[in-house]
């Protein structure tokens, strides 16, 4: 009797552990170890204070591959981002998938996307002009994995992006925030805000190749240029940039 005491008492015990131990007690961000798709949401965390596990695939520098990614897409991991990265997983064991959203939410969750559906959606439309820009420069199709162009187009078409359409593009963004800002350190209302972290991704975290065109384009927005430069001096994302893994991009 005593040992099949001892015996539910060992079961109980490990069935307690299993449960406790999942779902995470914090948030849990998977993606590659690089700033990537996933920078944006750690700078957003790291504005709002909040702990969290940054958990990273190992990429080997000479393939580009991860086995550990490839591991959790067999896994069924990354099953609600289609068996791509990032996934954040809440402590409620919600995993969510694509990165905006991902980014959507933890604005939300953060105190960083305003009070009421105008001031989100104000917010969103900052970020998504941010986005048009990433998106026009990629279509651009000048970096260093494009395979369809010779290196004497690559480099005329990395040229007219960063001295022609570039400037264009964050100048009518510099007019749009102009409508939206009550104070020049900030996109939209008294506050840092989502939209701000967008506009800091957008023009200080490119690669080391590309920033200093990137901040020759911007040279003309100054309201851009405070905005972005509010974030960096904020004391939790100073010390997130200060301390961040080096990764290759």
């Amino acid at each position: 009797m005593m040992m099949k005491g001892l015996l539910l008492t060992s079961f109980l015990a490990a069935t307690g552990a299993l449960a406790t131990s999942s779902p995470p007690s914090k948030l849990q961000l998977k993606y590659f170890d690089v700033r990537g798709a996933a920078e944006t949401s750690r700078v957003l965390l790291a504005l709002g204070g909040e702990d969290y596990d940054d958990a990273r695939y190992k990429i080997d520098p000479k393939t580009f591959q991860s086995t550990e990614f490839i591991e959790a897409k067999k896994n069924g991991d990354l099953r609600m981002n289609l068996n791509r990265a990032p996934v954040l997983i809440t402590p409620d064991g919600q995993t969510i998938g694509q990165s905006k959203a991902i980014e959507r939410y933890l604005a939300r969750r953060l105190g960083l996307f305003g009070q009421t559906p105008e001031d989100e959606a104000i917010i969103d439309c900052i970020q998504e002009h941010c986005r048009d820009v990433k998106d026009a420069a990629r279509q651009k199709a000048f970096s260093k994995f494009t395979k369809n162009k010779t290196d004497e187009e690559k480099a005329r078409d990395r040229a007219e992006w960063f001295e022609k359409d570039m400037p264009e593009m964050l100048e009518k963004i510099e007019e749009a925030v102009k409508e939206t800002s009550v104070n020049p350190s900030y996109a939209f209302g008294t506050s840092p805000t989502y939209a701000d972290v967008a506009i800091w991704a957008l023009l200080r975290d490119c690669t080391a190749a590309d920033l200093d065109d990137t901040t020759k384009a911007a040279e003309k927005c100054e309201m851009l240029n405070a905005i972005a430069d509010q974030i960096a001096s904020n004391p939790g994302v100073s010390k997130w940039l200060s301390e961040r893994p080096e990764s290759m991009f």
